[in-house]
């Protein structure tokens, strides 16, 4: 697991393109420039590991664009501290980078065979989230509840109930809804039973896949 001069030449470019971008918050840069983006995906895409594009990975699924991870945690406003719920723990990009944001992270992840490799991958690599949970995020964490920030990182046909019901007043809830293409939407619980609404742009995620029995 090789990270050289140049795989750290090339995140500080990746870096500078979500600068350019619209990404400001240097804390969110930081991890950019820090994570060792190529270890997370297949070695035949290595070369374009810090290009700002998504790459498969197992189960059909993919490492998002660094854009749309570096967007989603820049929203969040992660804090030190903060209790994140990730729902799609995927390759573990987004994870890490949570991480360095120095949240404490609880990720679901609903595919078997990546829930297996990313949590043994991750803290190989000094990455160690609270928990990592095989389940169905569309449940969410009850017996964690509730959390500062929940973050989606697929595609939901619409926003799971038990996810509102679990974030803390005043906390955010960032997730694409729809179909073919998504909506970012961004939920901050006001009251208990309150909610603001706001709709950020157009993504493409893949979608969010309920647990088989």
């Amino acid at each position: 697991m090789r990270d050289t001069t140049k795989h750290q030449g090339l995140r500080n470019q990746l870096a500078n393109v979500l600068s350019g971008k619209g990404i400001t918050d240097e804390k969110v840069l930081n991890a950019v420039r820090k994570i060792p983006r190529h270890l997370f995906i297949d070695s035949s895409f290595e070369d374009h590991a810090y290009q700002d594009k998504a790459f498969p990975i197992a189960a059909d699924q993919t490492i998002s664009h660094p854009y749309t991870v570096a967007f989603q945690s820049q929203v969040l406003e992660v804090k030190e501290g903060d209790k994140v719920l990730e729902i799609g723990t995927g390759s573990g990009y987004q994870t890490a980078v949570l991480l360095e944001l120095r949240a404490e992270v609880y990720t679901i992840e609903r595919q078997h065979e990546l829930f297996k490799r990313t949590s043994l991958f991750l803290p190989k690599i000094g990455y160690r989230p609270k928990k990592f949970i095989f389940g169905d995020g569309y449940k969410g964490l009850p017996e964690q509840a509730p959390f500062d920030k929940i973050i989606v990182t697929a595609g939901a046909p619409y926003i799971p109930n038990p996810l509102l019901s679990q974030l803390k007043i005043g906390g955010k809830l960032l997730i694409p809804v729809g179909d073919k293409t998504q909506i970012m939407t961004l939920l901050i619980r006001n009251s208990a039973k309150e909610f603001e609404k706001h709709e950020l742009g157009d993504f493409k995620f893949v979608p969010m896949l309920k647990k088989r029995n």
